[in-house]
């Protein structure tokens, strides 16, 4: 069987064993009811990883919310969910879904809002009316983060905790900064999106960043094989289902973004870093959060 020429990571940190145990009376409620909301004309796999790494990193009820046009070939994608689907022109979501969305942003305990979105015109004026509305702990990822370009304050002020899951292209749409590749620079860049953002961020890439603005952390997992599409919905779904269980949003963000580089890590291993996919993180997730439990 291929492996990786490169040594998987150490153990995971102290301060990051917080998941709490299992007791033997918990039910689904438990462990969250997360509220996905994702999909366009060609993008509908998104919100579905999303979902199954939110699965796979302990979620116990997980909604799907997309464009009613995509559901029959999403909904027979994936059997775990719940499914939402919305008023669509051509695809993509507009205005006419704000209002069911609320009422289902209501109902969770979590939100992730981006993977596979899109960002047709009519999508941008709903992401940017829904978003400053939503009471929940939200994660915002990729289509969610691009509605808000040259204007991260947009996303601060609210009674909430946000999440953001920027990698390089979208951190440059939301700030206009290219910090390149090394480390001091990503870490100021990260720090200033916190701030502007009123959010904890994790700035992904090499060596990601997670920072609520005033913490910063490096991650120390993680391969090049990674580099491949759908990975960035996996994490935000981990991080999604994190947040449903522990009490801080940094917390949640550190260990997300570490069990997922392990995760990667762990495929690495297993198949060789060429050709590691998105699912192959997704079944090792489980695996790779073990070791964070308390």
């Amino acid at each position: 069987m291929p492996t990786s020429s490169e040594p998987l990571p150490s153990t995971v940190p102290p301060e990051l064993k917080k998941l709490p145990r299992r007791t033997p009376t918990a039910h689904k409620g438990d462990f969250g009811r997360l509220l996905i909301i994702g999909g366009s004309y060609g993008m509908h796999g998104a919100p579905l990883l999303a979902a199954a790494a939110a699965f796979r990193s302990g979620a116990g009820l997980v909604t799907i919310a997309l464009p009613r046009s995509l559901y029959a070939i999403a909904g027979a994608a994936e059997l775990r969910a719940t499914w939402l689907p919305l008023p669509d022109h051509d695809g993509v979501l507009g205005p006419a879904s704000l209002t069911p969305l609320l009422a289902a942003c209501g109902r969770a305990d979590v939100v992730a809002l981006g993977p596979g979105l899109g960002t047709a015109l009519e999508t941008t004026a709903l992401v940017r009316e829904l978003v400053p509305r939503i009471e929940r702990p939200l994660v915002l990822d990729a289509d969610g983060l691009n509605a808000f370009a040259g204007e991260p304050a947009h996303l601060a002020g609210h009674r909430r905790v946000t999440v953001v899951t920027p990698h390089a292209g979208e951190l440059h749409r939301l700030t206009g900064q290219r910090p390149g590749d090394s480390d001091e620079p990503r870490r100021l860049a990260a720090v200033d999106l916190a701030m502007r953002a009123g959010a904890t961020v994790i700035l992904k890439g090499h060596r990601s960043v997670v920072s609520n603005g005033l913490e910063s952390y490096f991650n120390t997992t993680g391969n090049p094989g990674m580099a491949s599409g759908g990975s960035g919905d996996v994490l935000s779904g981990c991080v999604a289902a994190l947040l449903a269980v522990l009490p801080d949003e940094l917390l949640a963000a550190r260990i997300a973004t570490f069990a997922h580089g392990r995760a990667g890590d762990l495929a690495a291993a297993a198949l060789g870093e060429l050709g590691v996919t998105a699912t192959d993180l997704i079944e090792r997730l489980p695996a790779a959060l073990a070791d964070h439990v308390a």
